[in-house]
């Protein structure tokens, strides 16, 4: 069996206990060698052959899976954060399809929410950002047409950028053709839960400028919208003027 296993952000201790149990127990993985921690391969077993994907293909990859499988051992594909969120799963998973080998993804923490851990920030906050946009600067690979920075930019909510730390040049201008005011707050986070994290709080006017001055070319996430500002409005949930089917309103107003 294929494990996909999401490694979290950085810190070992981020990993599920799922994923941590299946690398307990695996004969061979396969991780990201450029991304993942590699105190995490502490958990592996004496036996266990290891690979580092860093330097592999996909079809290098895809055929160590299949070695592994045709032998009757268990393969656990380590990716950081959650496999599902640039993790270049999906063609993976197609040749395993192809190939008829068996698989399961064990979800992780991404690296956003890492970040924003870091940052002591709700995404979603009443009254100030009640959705989100993960998406990432155009670079070497393009995005679909109706994802361009500037068109998302003009929903004004909360937004987080992968893959983009050595983009923000560009970034920062679709985002302000977009319609963010040059004001609304930024931040970049530097290799979020790891010992050498690092916050560089900005706006979306300084961004670039601020990401030069800091050297940050790469291993960074960059957060953007006004929740960072802090507190926004009171949730209803918590209201005692607001029912719910678990509690009645308090204070005789009901909203």
């Amino acid at each position: 069996m294929i494990h996909f296993v999401g490694a979290g952000p950085g810190a070992p201790d981020l990993i599920t206990v799922r994923g941590e149990r299946l690398l307990a127990t695996t004969d061979v993985v396969i991780y990201a060698g450029s991304l993942v921690s590699p105190d995490l391969l502490a958990s592996c077993p004496p036996y266990c052959e290891i690979h580092d994907s860093a330097t592999m293909t996909l079809e290098e990859t895809v055929e160590v899976m299949r070695e592994a499988d045709g032998a009757g051992k268990d393969c656990v594909r380590l990716h950081t954060g959650d496999p599902a969120l640039f993790g270049a799963i999906a063609e993976q998973m197609a040749e395993l399809d192809r190939l008829g080998i068996a698989y399961e993804v064990v979800p992780g923490v991404s690296a956003l929410f890492g970040a924003t851990a870091a940052l002591r920030c709700e995404l979603t906050q009443p009254g100030v950002s009640q959705s989100l946009v993960i998406t990432r600067a155009e670079g070497r690979t393009p995005v679909p047409e109706g994802e361009r920075l500037r068109l998302l930019a003009s929903h004004g909510c909360t937004m987080a950028l992968f893959l983009s730390a050595g983009l923000l040049r560009q970034a920062q201008e679709e985002l302000l053709l977009g319609g963010y005011p040059a004001e609304t707050p930024a931040a970049i986070v530097y290799r979020a839960t790891w010992p050498d994290e690092a916050i560089y709080r900005c706006t979306i006017g300084t961004l670039a400028r601020c990401a030069e001055e800091h050297d940050v070319g790469r291993s960074a996430l960059v957060v953007i919208g006004d929740v960072l500002k802090g507190q926004g409005g009171r949730s209803k949930l918590y209201d005692p003027g607001f029912a719910h089917g678990y509690r009645p309103a308090k204070g005789g107003v009901e909203r």
